[in-house]
């Protein structure tokens, strides 16, 4: 671009990364592409940001398309701008994620998708353009932000027991966790409290809990897991 601003201008994308507990599985919704390039092949739910569109709003905007969501929790992820990450001219895209509770969302496909469909995050079909490196980077990021943050309860129903919390954590992680050392980690961070229910089931009902509304989001001074 030159300097007085009459050279060529990158076209720019917003890219939403959506992840969900479904199946004992972290799954990402993906929509198969109908159009060139890459017809036939599966892509994160994105395109082109409007004119006079906010970068977020536009992120929003595609999420609510893809799952009929607004109200979820939404953050930008990376920018991702390679000269050549798409055939059709020089374009940079801005990707976020989201996580959401799968009970909340009935995929329908946009415009640009013939089908929409859950995949595992660790079974990926081959993806168009760069989506496999922004996927790599979604779940690395989800991963900080689970050991650091609250977000984790993000993917859980409203009310949840610690053993339920615990798959969360170790499907995300990709690793089992101690369960003695997990319990008393998660209680002493202070972001959960019993929400007075029970899960009945088999033995002993369990103790629901819930997240706190005024609990600090950031852990600090040390990582919670493992």
């Amino acid at each position: 671009m030159s300097e007085t601003g009459s050279g060529p201008r990158p076209l720019v994308t917003v890219d939403v990364v959506i992840f969900a507990l479904r199946q004992g599985d972290l799954q990402v919704l993906l929509v198969r592409r109908r159009q060139w390039p890459y017809a036939g092949m599966w892509a994160i739910p994105g395109g082109f940001v409007g004119p006079d569109e906010p970068l977020e709003a536009a992120a929003v905007r595609k999420l609510a398309e893809e799952t009929g969501l607004t109200d979820v929790y939404l953050e930008q992820l990376y920018t991702f701008g390679r000269p050549d990450r798409d055939p059709r001219d020089r374009v940079i895209t801005v990707a976020y994620f989201a996580v959401v509770p799968a009970g909340r969302i009935v995929p329908r496909a946009a415009e640009d998708g013939e089908h929409v469909r859950w995949w595992s995050i660790y079974h990926l079909p081959p993806l168009a353009f760069d989506h496999a490196d922004i996927l790599h980077y979604a779940l690395t990021r989800l991963r900080y932000k689970l050991e650091y943050t609250a977000v984790g309860f993000e993917l859980l129903p409203e009310t949840f027991t610690l053993s339920e919390l615990q798959t969360a954590y170790e499907i995300v992680l990709g690793e089992k966790l101690d369960k003695r050392n997990f319990r008393r980690k998660i209680l002493s961070a202070g972001v959960i409290e019993p929400s007075g229910g029970r899960r009945s089931g088999e033995g002993r009902p369990a103790r629901l809990y819930r997240y706190r509304e005024d609990a600090v989001a950031e852990v600090k001074a040390r990582r919670l897991f493992p």
